[in-house]
């Protein structure tokens, strides 16, 4: 803030400068004056015969500085230092609304400020990706609404050829399920399979903050592995508190060489594998039998060690954080009671006593 006035002081004294020399001022003007003075001169649009609009979106948590730059990269303000200082001197730097707007180059900066202050954000349609649906299931929800088709939207996934560094530790042919995150999204009629899935991944960068990869360099994880763990403890999980128990019995298991036998990879084993069962079960088959657990599957946990291959579908910020924060514990097994929540064992004697007294 005091950088900022300072060298509004430097800019507003070379406008008072210029004033008084080229324009002829007789009286000297007050400091309140000469700032709105400076501000005026700035306040023109990029380009006042460019009314087309652009869709610009601020995020939640956005700071003011990073908008006004944002707006000065996307052509909507010539120059992001002086939209933050009217920001500043007008003190709402606080009341920028988070949301989708749609602005043009030929509005002033001060309209835009006034537009983002009050909120008068764009009335798009939004879809929403609920946390731990598979990629099918995200692309039947945007066909649903319009947006391209299930196959052109899958396509798309399983290519996997959006360019991320969070996307690097991918295995070869990996697709891009575990990455489109779950959120909800505007759509327009400009809104297309391709648009929707690099949003998606994009929005993945955003929740996967640079301390999260941190973690997961100091546990000795890939950005991958943590997002198939995540994938199994966000379709595991029911109570919130209990997802970095789960990751720590899953580092558990896999530390000690154990299966982690997770019931949602067979799930997602079946009805990838086995498209009769996908057409009469859905995509999350509920009550596995025996000859289910035997699927020949490398996503189905209870045949092969280690994590799955990929994800099994696409976790929130909670699982991933929980799979970056295990709890410490000396758990090994967990199994569902019928209110959702889970009882934890640290033996196979302890685990079978809950299945029998929780089992319906």
């Amino acid at each position: 803030m005091k950088g900022i006035l300072g060298l509004l002081a430097v800019v507003v004294a070379v406008v008072a400068c210029g004033l008084v020399l080229f324009a002829g001022w007789s009286t000297m003007l007050g400091p309140q004056s000469l700032v709105d003075e400076a501000l005026s001169r700035v306040d023109s649009p990029v380009n006042a015969r460019d009314t087309s609009k652009k869709t610009f979106v601020v995020r939640q948590g956005e700071s003011a500085g990073q908008i006004a730059e944002r707006l000065q990269g996307e052509g909507l303000v010539s120059d992001s230092f002086f939209f933050r200082v009217r920001v500043e001197l007008e003190g709402v730097g606080s009341y920028l609304a988070a949301g989708d707007y749609e602005l043009s180059p030929s509005m002033r900066p001060s309209e835009i400020l006034s537009i983002l202050v009050q909120g008068k954000t764009k009335m798009t349609p939004l879809v929403t990706i609920p946390e731990g649906w598979r990629a099918e299931e995200v692309a039947e929800r945007f066909a649903a609404r319009g947006v391209g088709t299930p196959d052109q939207f899958m396509r798309l996934v399983q290519e996997g050829s959006i360019a991320s560094p969070l996307l690097e530790s991918r295995p070869a042919g990996t697709s891009l399920e575990g990455y489109l995150f779950p959120e909800s999204y505007a759509i327009d009629g400009s809104s297309t399979p391709e648009s929707m899935v690099r949003r998606m991944v994009e929005q993945f960068e955003k929740q996967f903050t640079p301390e999260m990869r941190e973690k997961a360099e100091r546990m000795g994880m890939s950005v991958h592995q943590i997002v198939v763990l995540a994938s199994v403890i966000e379709r595991e999980a029911v109570i919130p508190s209990e997802r970095p128990m789960m990751a720590g019995v899953f580092y558990n298991r896999l530390e000690a060489g154990m299966r982690i036998q997770s019931d949602p990879t067979v799930q997602y084993a079946l009805a990838t594998v086995q498209r009769e069962s996908q057409a009469r079960y859905g995509w999350w088959k509920n009550g596995l039998t025996v000859e289910d657990l035997a699927v020949d599957s490398p996503y189905n946990s209870y045949r092969y060690p280690g994590l799955p291959p990929g994800p099994i579908c696409n976790p929130g910020v909670a699982s991933l954080k929980a799979a970056v924060e295990p709890a410490t514990t000396d758990y090994y097994y967990f199994m569902a009671k019928p209110d959702g929540s889970h009882a934890f064992a640290r033996t196979l004697d302890e685990h079978n006593q809950n299945v029998a007294r929780y089992s319906r």
